[in-house]
């Protein structure tokens, strides 16, 4: 049967899908309009598992806070011009939507379905790869931010005031995080193993330094300590020098803020979102 130029349009709006590929879907179907779009979405699905193996690089990451929730999602996809489509990225706030609403914790059915239909369109690769819910308790404050490329984020919650002062400190926090990345929050999250690593890396250093041979072991200790505590400063967030204020660290300006609005601040759940990572 002849195939007409509506019935190729009715069936892309529907499906989403190339025109010639709709057009072939409903010879292929004898111009069955259902048969049509359910073999294109068989075919789009296919097309998705073929390409299951091909990198993710890139994606997006969607923080919302609603009330005491915080929604955090990760999608990632093949290319960067997906990222950017306006449908990949209501898929996202769907499913902060879905999160919210129903108190998600982790990468559910429900929300990987939400993605589906528009890979099956695309034939891309993507997939939901994180789902984080943080909540924020009582006189607390949580600061969101989320970097301009939509690759990065962070959410800092601070407890002990709802002051606005507490509030900016947050978001600061948030933008400190994903300016420095750093890979531990405090000296007391850092493993044993991981110290030790440093230990033997700097102690070879120094066994090949000339001027450093002839110094007594004592002294070679002390510098070897002090080595580590300097490391230790620049891989745990609160003692990194705060992104405001390069001269104080960061747990020394929570105490500053703290006096300010007249509590006693500390640091509730941290959360660090780098795409991929």
């Amino acid at each position: 049967m002849a195939i007409t130029a509506a019935q190729v349009k009715d069936l892309r709006e529907k499906t989403g899908a190339g025109m010639m590929d709709c057009k072939k879907a409903l010879v292929d179907t004898n111009g069955d309009f259902e048969a049509a779009a359910k073999l294109l979405k068989e075919k789009g699905l296919a097309a998705v598992a073929k390409r299951s193996e091909r990198a993710t690089k890139e994606g997006r990451i969607f923080i919302r806070q609603d009330g005491a929730k915080i929604a955090v999602v990760e999608l990632v996809c093949e290319t960067d011009f997906v990222a950017n489509n306006k449908e990949f990225i209501a898929c996202g706030e769907k499913i902060l939507d879905e999160v919210i609403a129903k108190g998600y914790t982790q990468v559910e059915k429900e929300l990987n379905d939400t993605l589906l239909d528009f890979a099956t369109r695309t034939r891309e690769n993507m997939s939901l790869s994180k789902v984080q819910l943080i909540s924020v308790p009582e006189n607390a404050v949580a600061g969101i931010y989320v970097h301009s490329d939509f690759k990065s984020g962070a959410v800092t919650i601070v407890e002990g005031s709802t002051d606005d002062k507490v509030k900016e400190f947050a978001r600061d926090c948030s933008m400190h995080l994903v300016a420095f990345t750093p890979a531990y929050i405090k000296q007391e999250d850092v493993p044993a193993s991981y110290v030790a690593e440093q230990k033997d890396i700097f102690k070879a250093q120094m066994d090949n330094d000339e001027k450093l041979k002839s110094k007594p072991e004592a002294a070679k200790e002390k510098i070897l300590e002090g080595k580590i505590a300097k490391h230790l400063s620049e891989v745990c967030f609160v003692d990194q020098m705060f992104v405001k204020d390069d001269k104080k660290a960061v747990k020394t300006k929570l105490d500053e803020v703290g006096k300010e609005v007249g509590s006693s601040l500390k640091f509730g759940e941290i959360a660090l979102l780098l795409l991929g990572k």
